[in-house]
């Protein structure tokens, strides 16, 4: 009995403890990340994508992070709208087309950053996502981001 007490008085600080050991990933907010059209968007995106990344803590408004720290998938909302693009793809669903803007740099860093939807939204990919997934699962994010509107498409 005695051991019982003890342990629930003891189980809610522990809990604390091992919940501070959680990573947070830093990710720095777009220009327009108080934008109230971002809410919808954070609270629709999935706990995981990719089939195993899952959903990591932020320090920033408007962003999200999937995987562990250097090695994070991460997306902002409420970043500067790309012009037309020969880089533009449309990636169709069965939740619906979102227009991207693919970009890759040097170092082998994918970014993808919405078209035609203001405010815009980019998920960076790093070289060690991509080295063992494919970046198929930005198709994972369409519903969520389809949740503001496309104002104009790919052409």
């Amino acid at each position: 009995m005695l051991v019982r007490r003890l342990a629930a008085l003891l189980a809610p600080p522990c809990l604390l403890l091992l919940a501070g050991c959680t990573p947070t990933i830093g990710v720095e907010p777009g220009e327009d990340a108080a934008n109230p059209d971002c809410a919808p968007v954070m609270l629709a995106l999935p706990d995981v994508v990719a089939g195993d990344l899952e959903r990591a803590d932020v320090n920033a408004q408007s962003t999200a992070a999937w995987g562990s720290p250097g090695a994070a998938v991460t997306l902002r909302c409420g970043v500067e709208e790309p012009g037309p693009s020969s880089d533009c793809q449309r990636i169709d669903t069965a939740n619906g087309s979102v227009d991207w803007v693919v970009e890759t740099n040097d170092s082998g860093t994918w970014r993808f950053t919405t078209y035609g939807r203001t405010p815009a939204i980019d998920v960076t990919v790093p070289p060690s996502v991509t080295t063992d997934h494919s970046t198929s699962f930005i198709a994972d994010l369409t519903s969520a981001v389809s949740l503001i509107p496309a104002t104009r498409t790919c052409t």
